[in-house]
Order: C-alpha cells, then sequence, then structure tokens
C-alpha cells in the first residue's frame, strides 16, 4: 500500500493542533487544582495534549498562518494570553479561600502553625491550607472543572483564533476582577473575625476588672476553642461562599469570552 503524504498535508495537520493546543497548554498550566506545583508538569502536558486531541476536530476553520513567521509568534502570544486570563480569573477564588483562612488563622493565635503549600510551593498557615483544601472539594464537588473544560471548548467558537485576542475591555476586566480576591477572602473570614473580636473585647473589659487576670494563660486557649467551633459552624456558610464565587466566576469568563 503506497502512502501519498505531502509535507503540506503534514503541516495543515499540525497547525489544526498547534493552535488550539497553545490556548489549552496556557489554561491547564494556571487552572486551579490541577495547575498546582504538586502536579508534575509531564501529567499537565499530557492532560493538555489529550483535550487537543478531543477538541481540535470539532473546532471551525483555523489560521493558516506558519507557526513560525512572525504572525504565527503574534497569534501565539494571543492564544497563551487567553488561556492564562481563563485560568486566572478562576484562581483567584481559591486564593481568596486561602487568604480568608490565614486570616482567620491569624485572629486565631494559630499564625505561628504553617505548612508548606502544594499548590503554590510557599508555607502558609494550617488553616489557610485546610480552607484552601475545602474549597477544591467543593469545587470539583459542584463539577467546576467540567464547565471549565466546556467553556475552553466553547471559547474557540466564541472567541475565535486570529479574531484579535482579549480586547482593551476584556482585560481591564479581569485587572477589576482581582478586587473579588478580598470580597470573597472577607466574606468567608467575617463570621470567625467577629466572634473573635467580641472574645477580645471581653477579655479587655475583665482585664481592667480584673487586672491580676493572665489574659495569655486564659484569652490564648479561650479564642482558639472558640475559634474553631466557629469555623465548624460555619462550614455551611463557607460552601455556599465557595458555591456563589464559583458562579459568579463562571459568569464573569462567558462575559469575557463572548458568550451567552
Amino acid at each position: 500500500m503506497n502512502l501519498d503524504i505531502s509535507i503540506g498535508s503534514l503541516l495543515d495537520l499540525v497547525a489544526q493542533h498547534v493552535w488550539p493546543f497553545v490556548r489549552i497548554g496556557a489554561f491547564v498550566m494556571v487552572m486551579p487544582v490541577i495547575g498546582g506545583s504538586f502536579v508534575p508538569q509531564r501529567v499537565r502536558l499530557i492532560l493538555a495534549v489529550v483535550l487537543t486531541l478531543v477538541i481540535a476536530p470539532a473546532l471551525p476553520n483555523l489560521p493558516s498562518i506558519d507557526v513560525l513567521s512572525l504572525a504565527g509568534m503574534l497569534l501565539m502570544f494571543q492564544e497563551i494570553a487567553i488561556g492564562v486570563a481563563m485560568g486566572f480569573v478562576v484562581q483567584l477564588v481559591f486564593d481568596a479561600i486561602a487568604l480568608g483562612g490565614q486570616v482567620i488563622s491569624m485572629s486565631m493565635g494559630l499564625g505561628f502553625a504553617v505548612f508548606v503549600d502544594r499548590q503554590r510551593g510557599v508555607n502558609v498557615p494550617v488553616l489557610g491550607q485546610l480552607f484552601l483544601m475545602l474549597g477544591m472539594l467543593i469545587f470539583l464537588s459542584v463539577d467546576g472543572h467540567l464547565v471549565l473544560i466546556r467553556m475552553l471548548a466553547d471559547s474557540f467558537h466564541t472567541l475565535p483564533m486570529n479574531s484579535g485576542g482579549l480586547s482593551q475591555v476584556a482585560l481591564s476586566s479581569v485587572i477589576a476582577w482581582s478586587a473579588q480576591l478580598f470580597v470573597v477572602a472577607m466574606n468567608i473570614a467575617l463570621p470567625a473575625i467577629t466572634a473573635l473580636v467580641v472574645v477580645n473585647l471581653s477579655f479587655g473589659v475583665m482585664s481592667r476588672a480584673a487586672p491580676t487576670l493572665n489574659l495569655f494563660a486564659v484569652g490564648f486557649p479561650v479564642a482558639m476553642l472558640l475559634g474553631f467551633v466557629v469555623i465548624f459552624l460555619s462550614m455551611e456558610s463557607l460552601t455556599a461562599n465557595v458555591s456563589r464565587s464559583l458562579g459568579d466566576t463562571f459568569g464573569m469568563l462567558t462575559g469575557l469570552l463572548g458568550g451567552t
């Protein structure tokens, strides 16, 4: 059997998968859970290749641009920017969850108890790591990873390649969306912070009434115990806050990519 394969057909086949792979690969390297440093780069690369092989055949006509040309390099940077922006918007939610846990940890006096965050490779308070793990479990339980993959596939239709990439308005929206980091963190940490402030005020009054009272011997264990109780009681609100934040993030991504 003779195989008649020309160089042109090979280049077209490669281009059909290279351009989607750039956007998908950039997204996989930044997206939550999969984009963490604890996931080997080889695993992320294999996942990006598999997603490319699944998504590429269903895409519209791809631009016939030489990968090694100046226009090809520009298009590659645009696709990388789109993939990174999508992953960055979702990653902000998990950074907010970790920040909320860190604020609670500092208020309880557990700031000295640190743990290596395998997601980023830095030391964070234990409660921040706990909240981050709970946020990841909530994200997986609501099929957030499947929603992201579907939005990634739809982005090639709503924001096709060689369409100019993200506009200036879209980039401004991504930058403005970073403010959600503090909003979500405050919503998560507010119940525990409020309870701990009441405890500190109570011990302040007690110290005025009984100056000989050792606040370090009494206040520290009480604040820590009350903090754990408030965290346990606020687990339901944590689930609601994370789910609502993920819903808002998916809505923002839909508008960013020009979908409905």
